[in-house]
């Protein structure tokens, strides 16, 4: 069996498990029935409902699902190439969150309160949210280098610190937004059109622009990782940070560099979520997709492709799960799909000693013992 392909497998296989132990849950409680159908509308609410347009129905009953989907993986994949970045390097990046939430901030901030054309207004909040990210992170970086404090210590504790900043105070207090009539509203100042992501199929659905960019990203940091110089010193640290110093890896650097690109990732998911469909700063962000980014990561075996593939495929679960609650199945299902896939991925070990004797038999079946 190929080398990737057995990488690949627990986690394909984990993702399966996790479906079915959901699905057996929903039959034990309601019916088998229930679950299939309740798995088929999960479908139907992430990729459209297909057989429903085929019968005639308005094209939007595929792609609003479609669209619904595509932005819950691009913020996925963001977040989830923030954490794989950061564990080529040996790093455990916890703070996902934070640094989402920090580009989020810089995003309305640049998108309410500068004035730029479209073509240049878009790229400066996006910059901005990657910076804000990026600094974020830098200083779990810096303390993790020059004072030996534990990235998961630090990442966890900065969550917090940039929660209680943001949502606490600046959006309440020095950047809430103004309505025309004076009154205050929730969350900062709507952003300007020209800093609004387009829609790539205007009314029929919210995709934006953030889904392509968010998969390119994936693209070239998989490029970087596995075609240029700095990027296999990267992963050489992460490997051995001693042999690759001995070996002349400027190690601080690279730690710092790629710590740094995984606060950008995350910052840049920020942007996309204000950019896209929000439109300015809310009084919370909501869903915690940094923190949903460390199980995308896992799952995608921290491979940059890899978790591009696992963020997809939850976002269309994610995207349907609402429409389980046609049958009373609760729409968390999604999430309880992903926590136990994370929980099979973490006994990888278990399933790579399965195939290895799996494949162990079959070399020995497949060898013909000569008879006296």
């Amino acid at each position: 069996m190929p080398e990737r392909l057995r990488q690949a497998l627990p986690s394909v296989l984990s993702v399966l498990l996790a479906l079915a132990v959901c699905w057996s849950l929903i039959a034990l409680t309601m019916t088998p029935g229930t679950a299939t159908a309740a798995y088929v509308e999960m479908l139907w609410g992430g990729i459209g409902n297909w057989p429903a347009w085929l019968n005639g129905a308005a094209a939007t009953v595929i792609t609003r699902p479609l669209g619904e989907a595509a932005m819950k993986a691009a913020l996925l994949t963001l977040t989830g190439l923030s954490v794989a970045v950061a564990f080529k390097v040996g790093l455990f990046n916890i703070g996902a969150q934070g640094q989402m939430i920090l580009g989020a901030l810089a995003a309305a901030v640049v998108g309410a309160h500068v004035s730029l054309p479209a073509v240049l207004h878009i790229p400066a909040a996006l910059v901005a949210a990657a910076l804000a990210g990026a600094a974020w992170a830098g200083l779990a970086a810096l303390l993790k280098l020059y004072r030996g404090v534990h990235e998961v210590i630090s990442t966890i504790m900065l969550n917090w610190v940039a929660l209680r900043l943001v949502d606490n105070w600046l959006v309440i207090g020095p950047l809430r937004g103004v309505a025309e009539g004076g009154q205050s509203i929730t969350g900062t100042a709507e952003i300007q059109a020209t800093a609004t992501l387009p829609r790539l199929l205007g009314e029929l659905s919210r995709l934006n622009l953030g889904f392509p960019l968010a998969l390119l990203l994936a693209v070239v940091v998989w490029l970087w990782l596995e075609r240029t110089r700095t990027g296999f010193e990267t992963r050489a640290v992460g490997l051995g940070a001693e042999a690759a110093r001995t070996a002349g890896v400027p190690v601080a650097k690279r730690t710092g560099v790629a710590m740094a690109l995984a606060g950008a990732m995350a910052g840049l998911a920020g942007a996309v979520l204000v950019l896209g469909t929000e439109g300015r700063y809310p009084g919370t962000l909501g869903a915690p997709y940094g923190f949903d980014g460390i199980a995308i990561a896992l799952i995608g075996n921290n491979h940059p492709l890899g978790a591009m593939g696992a963020a997809l495929f939850f976002g269309v679960l994610r995207a349907g799960g609402t429409r389980m609650q046609l049958l009373d199945v609760h729409k968390s299902f999604p999430e309880l799909i992903q926590g136990l896939a994370l929980l099979f991925v973490a006994g990888r070990m278990v399933w790579l000693a399965l195939l290895r004797r799996h494949e162990a038999a079959a070399s020995v079946a497949s060898v013909e013992v000569p008879r006296a």
